[in-house]
């Protein structure tokens, strides 16, 4: 592009944006866009005897909580220059243009528009999700179910003579027209099938509305669930319908009750400490509504019969701190994940129906150090549990009588993931696999022959040879010697000598492990000759909770210094080059991309911060936002404690932004996000674009229209990937050269 063409697309970016052409404007003889320049207004905040001074405190919304869910209401000075960074960010990557449509192309033609999921049976039915051509969001749908399927322990067989025609529960696109932002977070049928409830998200602030709908009539009732957090759930007789409230702030922070078809709400729990999120559910075999209570280190359970839907919840166990226990009941027993008595990676314990206070507790899978228990299912007759250990999965099968047997993989780098049953009475399970390298496959499992299933392999339409790419895992020795996983994904063709541009890809937060998974997205980037890794890094549960517990509070640094080895151990083994490296993480991946630009910037031809959370030590001090209390387990608290305070200052990556050559940056967010608030990666792209002393762009990606997981819409959402890796692309050619 030559410089007339760059000036002209600037102005149109501005003009398309309702700014005036002086917001963007720029000096004679230029050969960029001038950035915004966002004014200084130094706020002194003391605490703790420790003084530390915010110069875009002002980016922060004071009415942040209306905004959430009504984003239209941002003061103006804010989305003026919220505008004004978009548009300059669209005339710097203008050359990129032909690049993002390409890519999206791409994409989409990897998708199998015309798809749907693998129908779960419960009772007489069948339901699905399905996408017809162009569809941007899922169709509900159901259809009678053939053959036998068990009843109140009573088989039934039921067979037609013509194909039953499915039956439209809900389809999303129509309730999404007309809007900017329609994601349907949560769905489901009523245990007698008669009705069917959805939660709607339609600012992108996960501020939701629950519809009830009469399926025999098609009716949505009138009486609308206003400020849910989008979890909910039918009773078992499917008279009740229970959900969690979002308060002013964001948070969860009671469960109500009142009739499924509507009528008088009642409070069923309120949780006093607002540093604990709460959910509802049902246990498997329907005996239990169940109360969830936890933040990151400890939890609790209340148990409602469903004899007696409107009873009182009774505590299961009370909470003790640092102790978490999650609870499913197997008709005649409690069964309870927990990591109590020192087990670190968990344990599942069983307990009496009528006694299952920690007492009674007796050990069913025994702790193993460095098997991590991530889950179980339950089914009449089998337990099935998901086991993670260095970064890949495995399921494991138990009957009654205690005999197990495992659904194994024999690959480097995989994602075994068990999807479970639909149902109680039955021995199908259901679980899938795929590698970076191989598409998802669906199978049912039957637990007690043993014999799989294939339902269902997804269809790359644009073509797909998992022959044609290598998957390899990698160890890289860490600063105190552990060994961090590092999966790479490239083309054969790809020469391992330094050369190709690399994309490093990593999270290390909340004990979220980053599967080994595939991704028709990354093809993009490793088509194109680059290579795609993934670092395992401490702060996820990757190698078991004990990875996690190993990265957190006063060594949260664990993170960081993890994934600048992974990256330092990828040039070593001649995968990569310093400077010719894109690193990418989102949310607490984002701090963490925040972070390591601080601290390696020599590393990095670009940085991609997705809803980085980067004002760490102000946010973790603001107790009105929705997850600072929550979230102090985590972190730290720096409100109370002097040394939390001190180590959170020193890898905040706003505050510790400071005069030196850093990469190039994007920086996204959304305006409606409750996790990361828009003014987060606002404030760190004011700070950083006049401390970098390289001359590389510092950009900002502000989706006006969405929340923490950026578009809703299939298409939408891909558009939005395929912008990032063209910036990946042009960070690495240094395209704002070109100009």
């Amino acid at each position: 592009m030559n410089r007339r063409q760059l000036i002209a697309s600037t102005a149109a970016a501005a003009a398309v944006a309702g700014l005036p052409r002086a917001a963007l404007s720029q000096p004679s003889g230029a050969s960029m866009p001038q950035p915004p320049v966002a004014k200084k207004i130094p706020v002194v905040i003391e605490q703790l005897g420790r003084t530390r001074t915010d110069d875009y405190q002002w980016m922060k919304d004071d009415n942040w909580q209306a905004v959430l869910r009504d984003p239209t209401l941002i003061k103006a000075e804010v989305k003026e220059h919220l505008t004004a960074e978009n548009a300059y960010r669209e005339a710097m990557m203008a050359s990129t243009l032909p690049l993002q449509e390409t890519m999206f192309a791409e994409m989409r033609g990897r998708i199998k528009e015309d798809d749907s999921s693998v129908p779960s049976g419960d009772g007489p039915w069948l339901y699905y999700v399905e996408y017809r051509t162009g569809d941007q969001h899922p169709r509900y749908m159901r259809v009678e179910r053939q053959g036998t399927w068990m009843s109140d322990g009573r088989p039934v067989t039921k067979n037609f003579v013509a194909a039953p025609t499915p039956q439209l529960l809900l389809d999303a696109n129509e309730l999404a027209e007309g809007k900017a932002y329609s994601e349907v977070s949560a769905a489901s049928h009523s245990p007698d099938h008669a009705l069917f409830a959805y939660a709607e998200d339609a600012q992108g602030s996960e501020v939701h509305k629950i519809y009830v709908k009469d399926v025999a009539t098609g009716e949505v009732l009138p009486a609308v669930i206003d400020s849910a957090t989008g979890d909910f759930t039918f009773s078992p007789d499917s008279q009740w319908i229970f959900w969690t409230n979002r308060d002013d702030n964001g948070r969860p922070d009671k469960i109500f009750r009142r009739p499924a078809r509507g009528g008088e709400t009642t409070l069923v729990y309120e949780e006093p400490d607002d540093g604990m999120f709460i959910g509802v559910g049902r246990t498997a075999d329907d005996k239990f509504i169940v109360i969830g209570i936890q933040n990151q280190e400890t939890s609790e359970a209340r148990y409602i019969p469903a004899a007696a839907p409107t009873a009182e919840p009774v505590i299961l166990e009370p909470r003790v701190v640092a102790t978490r226990y999650d609870v499913d009941h197997w008709d005649d027993r409690w069964v309870i994940r927990t990591n109590a008595d020192d087990a670190i990676d968990f344990k599942i314990v069983e307990a009496p129906t009528d006694a299952p206070a920690k007492a009674n507790w007796k050990d069913l899978v025994p702790h193993t150090p460095g098997r991590f228990i991530e889950g179980l299912d339950l089914t009449k007759g089998h337990l099935a549990r998901q086991e993670r250990a260095d970064a890949n999965t495995r399921i494991i099968i138990r009957d009654r009588a205690g005999a197990e047997h495992e659904i194994a993989v024999d690959e480097p780098a995989f994602s075994l993931s068990l999807a479970g049953a639909s149902e109680f009475d039955t021995a199908i399970t259901r679980y899938t696999y795929n590698s970076p390298s191989t598409p998802t496959q669906t199978f049912d499992y039957d637990m007690a022959s043993r014999e799989r299933t294939l339902r269902k392999t997804q269809e790359v339409p644009s073509g797909h040879d998992p022959a044609d790419y290598v998957v390899e895992r990698l160890n890289a020795p860490a600063e105190d010697g552990e060994l961090v996983p590092v999966t790479v994904l490239r083309r054969k063709s790809t020469p391992v000598d330094g050369s190709a541009p690399l994309l490093l890809y990593g999270y290390g937060s909340y004990g979220i492990p980053m599967p080994a998974s595939f991704s028709t997205n990354r093809l993009s980037l490793v088509d194109r000759g680059w290579i795609y890794a993934i670092a395992h890094i401490r702060g996820g549960s990757d190698k078991g909770w004990g990875w996690f517990l190993a990265a957190r509070r006063m060594t949260k640094k664990n993170t960081f210094t993890d994934f600048i080895a992974a990256a330092e151990h990828l040039i070593g083994q001649k995968y990569a080059t310093a400077g010719n490296i894109v690193a990418q993480g989102g949310s607490a991946g984002g701090m963490l991309m925040g972070a390591v630009n601080n601290m390696r910037p020599d590393l990095w031809a670009g940085v991609i911060g997705q809803v980085p959370f980067v004002d760490v030590i102000n946010t973790m001090s603001d107790t009105s936002l929705p997850l600072t209390p929550p979230e102090w387990p985590e972190w730290g608290n720096p409100i109370e404690d002097p040394e939390a305070y001190d180590y959170m200052f020193s890898y905040s990556p706003y505050d510790q932004v400071k005069p030196q050559a850093y990469p190039a940056v994007l920086a996204t967010g959304g305006l409606s996000d409750p996790r990361v608030t828009y003014w987060e990666p606002e404030k760190w792209v004011a700070k950083l674009r006049p401390a970098t002393t390289s001359g590389k762009p510092v950009l900002l990606k502000i989706n006006m229209e969405a929340g923490h997981g950026g578009a809703a819409g299939r298409f939408d959402y891909l558009k939005e990937v395929a912008h990032d890796y063209a910036f990946a692309v042009w960070a690495v050619d240094k395209g704002w050269e070109a100009a």
